[in-house]
C-alpha cells in the first residue's frame, strides 16, 4: 500500500569560494543554509557555527527576520520565515518520523479505506512527508512532497492551534508575512483565531475544500514526550463522502492511531528538542 518515491541524485560540481567574498554576506548565507537544513537555530549555536560574537549573530539574524527569511518561535529559536519557502524533507528527524508513521498510516488507511497523510510545519507552510492511499476508485491521490499553506490544511491548522498568539501574529500579520505573501487579511484574522480556539477545544481540525475543490480532510497534531507538536496526520476524502466517514468514527480512529504513534515518538531518543 505504501508508495515508494523515486531516488534522485544531485551531481552539482563543487564550488570554489570567490576571492571577492564579503564576510557579512557569506555569514548571512550560511545562516540561511543552517535554517534551511536544520529547521531551527538558537542564537548561541548560530554564533558558534559562524565563529562570531553572539551580538554579531544577533544582528545578522535580525536582518533575516526583517526580510522575512526567519521568525522567532515561542522558545526564542529562529525558524524559517515566509520568504524562505519550505526546505527539503530529507532531514534525519523527518526521515525517522516518516519511518515511524508509515506502519500506523497503513493500518489507518486500511481500516478507513481512505487516504492518510503525514505532514510537518515549516513557518507558514506544511510539507507532506508521506501518503498512503485507500482502495476506493474515487479517492484522494498522493500528496507526498506537496507544500501548502498551513492555515488552509487540516493538519496545518491542527499544528497552528498549538502556537501562542504572538507567534501567530509574526507568522500571519507581520511585515515578514507580507513579504512572503502569507498574510491573513485583517478582516479575516479574527475568524481564523476563533477557528483555532475551536480546534484546541475539539482536538482536531477540518478542511472543507479549502485547498482543493471536492476534497475534505480532518487533521490531528502529533506530539513528542514533552507535549510539543512535531507533525500531524490527516485523513482526506472526497467531499461527498466525508460526512459518512466522519459519522462512522473517523475522529476516534485517528485519535487512537495518533496515540499509538506518539508512544513510539516518545520512546525514540532521536526526537527533536
Amino acid at each position: 500500500m505504501q508508495n515508494k518515491p523515486s531516488a534522485r541524485i544531485s551531481r552539482r560540481p563543487i564550488q570554489k569560494r570567490p576571492t571577492y567574498s564579503i564576510e557579512a554576506v557569506d555569514n548571512a548565507l550560511q545562516l540561511l543554509q543552517l535554517l534551511r537544513d536544520g529547521g531551527a537555530l538558537r542564537l548561541k549555536d548560530a554564533a558558534a557555527e559562524l565563529g562570531v560574537a553572539p551580538s554579531t549573530a544577533h544582528r545578522l539574524l535580525a536582518m533575516l527576520v526583517y526580510r522575512g527569511f526567519a521568525v522567532q518561535d515561542e522558545t526564542r529559536r529562529y525558524v524559517p520565515g515566509p520568504a524562505m519557502g519550505v526546505g527539503p524533507a530529507g532531514l534525519s528527524w523527518t526521515r525517522l518520523l516518516r519511518g515511524l508513521a508509515l506502519p500506523h498510516m497503513e493500518l489507518l488507511s486500511g481500516r478507513l479505506n481512505e487516504t492518510v497523510n503525514l505532514m510537518v510545519r515549516v513557518g507558514t507552510k506544511v510539507r507532506f512527508l508521506a501518503t498512503v492511499e485507500g482502495d476506493n476508485v474515487l479517492r484522494v491521490g498522493d500528496r507526498q512532497g506537496t507544500v501548502l499553506p498551513a492555515n488552509k490544511t487540516s493538519g496545518g491548522k491542527a499544528m497552528l492551534a498549538d502556537l501562542e498568539p504572538p507567534m501567530l501574529e509574526k507568522l500571519f500579520r507581520s511585515n515578514s508575512a507580507d513579504t512572503g505573501a502569507d498574510a491573513i487579511p485583517e478582516g479575516e484574522y479574527p475568524a481564523f483565531l476563533r477557528e483555532l480556539d475551536a480546534i484546541r477545544s475539539n482536538g482536531f481540525a477540518a478542511n472543507f475544500e479549502g485547498t482543493e475543490d471536492g476534497v475534505s480532510a480532518l487533521g490531528i497534531a502529533l506530539r513528542n514526550r514533552r507535549g510539543q507538536v512535531v507533525g500531524a496526520l490527516s485523513v482526506a476524502t472526497p467531499a461527498t463522502r466525508f460526512r459518512s466517514v466522519f459519522d462512522a468514527g473517523l475522529v476516534a480512529a485517528m485519535r487512537e492511531t495518533c496515540r499509538q504513534l506518539e508512544i513510539e515518538i516518545a520512546a525514540n531518543p532521536a526526537e527533536p528538542d
